[in-house]
């Protein structure tokens, strides 16, 4: 009967979500424990008015691909290919070539100089590398609107010219580290990303409906991308997305893939890195990567927006102290939505928002396709359906 309440209350959520004025075009929404799925949701559009949202929808997952990149570096840190501490330009020396920028002359040039120290793969995984985003960033902005800096959503080897925005390990600042560690990682393997991932990753957890590239029966079954207005109105953006066939495997952003398969992910992460079809990490690199590894005088800061069409002011329970784990966001503290300390979290451009809560035991994915990131209905609605799974858990855990 509590479960039977649970699905009830969580179900009503998405139905709100995709109702009235203020809507989502459409959402799918589960609920993982150790052993399997305790809920499966769905609601709404696909594209607006279609009523085709479903558990198999096929979502561009963006950032929510980066803590699978981390993972393709833990199995090279565990076979002893790689050293997190060592500098990331020992396997990739591209790396060890970028300047960092210091803001522009009275010629509107940039301004450059070698970075006081070398990148490690620490750095890359926990976002203090000195990476960032031109959505987020103004020097970045600047780069791609006047200097042809290009955008890494092109997923093309011009977009890895970027310099560093400061000094690797002096700061947290949210961008581009995983493209980076998905390139390091195909020198020391020999191959693509993709490939290193469905042997390595895919296969064993069963997640066969996640990929670089689409088939045209993924492409049939995908989510359309819609862009919220000022006035709160919702267009789909026909056409945009990531670029299928891309020239370079992006580990930050470019994975496509359904939320039955990034649950199968998550299960991993809270069962010490066992999967279906076998095991994907040791139980001590599942514990050591869950830990935050910022170190003293480094926190996870709320993001700023310059580019409001891609991005709204975020911040995940502002006030609350967060950390970086290998490769997640970490509440320090009880979340608002029940979470306890030491979860694990993140999301991607488009709405997707999901957590990995060790302690306990579960965890859930969000999925939505809506830009700009942040927005105010889903991400809302998420943390309602987040909390309502921990009140519910609360209840029976008291009974």
């Amino acid at each position: 009967m509590a479960m039977d309440r649970m699905h009830a209350q969580l179900d009503a959520i998405l139905r709100a979500s995709v109702s009235g004025e203020e809507r989502v075009p459409g959402v799918v929404a589960m609920v993982t424990d150790r052993e399997g799925t305790v809920y499966s949701g769905s609601a709404g559009d696909r594209e607006l008015g279609d009523g085709k949202m479903s558990e198999d929808t096929v979502f561009a997952n963006f950032s929510t691909t980066k803590a699978i990149t981390a993972t393709a570096v833990l199995q090279c840190v565990e076979e002893g290919l790689l050293d997190l501490d060592a500098p990331a330009g020992t396997y990739l020396p591209a790396l060890d070539e970028l300047p960092v920028i210091e803001g522009f002359d009275s010629a509107g040039q940039p301004r450059l100089r070698a970075p006081a120290s070398r990148i490690t793969m620490r750095q890359l995984l926990t976002h203090t590398a000195g990476f960032g985003y031109a959505f987020l960033d103004e020097t970045y902005q600047k780069l791609e609107a006047e200097h042809g800096q290009v955008t890494p959503i092109s997923c093309t080897k011009a977009s890895f010219k970027a310099p560093l925005l400061f000094d690797p390990g002096t700061r947290w600042w949210y961008g581009t580290s995983l493209d980076w560690a998905g390139q390091v990682v195909e020198a020391i393997r020999g191959e693509r990303l993709g490939a290193v991932m469905a042997d390595r990753i895919f296969e064993p957890l069963g997640m066969s409906q996640t990929t670089f590239s689409r088939t045209e029966e993924m492409k049939a079954r995908s989510a359309t991308i819609h862009a919220r207005g000022e006035d709160g109105s919702l267009s789909p953006m026909i056409g945009f997305g990531l670029p299928d066939a891309p020239e370079v495997d992006m580990g930050g952003h470019g994975l496509y893939g359904t939320v039955p398969d990034y649950l199968r992910f998550i299960r991993m992460w809270l069962n010490d890195g066992r999967g279906e079809n076998g095991d994907v990490l040791r139980p001590e690199t599942i514990q050591m990567a869950s830990l935050g590894h910022l170190g003293e005088g480094l926190e996870v800061v709320g993001l700023k927006t310059t580019d409001p069409t891609l991005t709204n002011d975020a911040e995940f329970f502002p006030g609350q102290q967060k950390d970086w784990a290998l490769s997640f966001m970490v509440n320090a503290e009880t979340a608002p939505t029940g979470r306890p300390p030491g979860g694990l979290a993140w999301a991607g451009l488009a709405n997707c928002f999901y957590w990995i809560d060790r302690e306990s035991g579960i965890g859930g994915f969000w999925a939505t396709q809506i830009l700009p990131f942040a927005d105010a209905i889903s991400f809302t609605r998420y943390l309602e359906w987040e909390t309502a799974v921990y009140s519910h858990m609360q209840s029976r855990a008291a009974a």
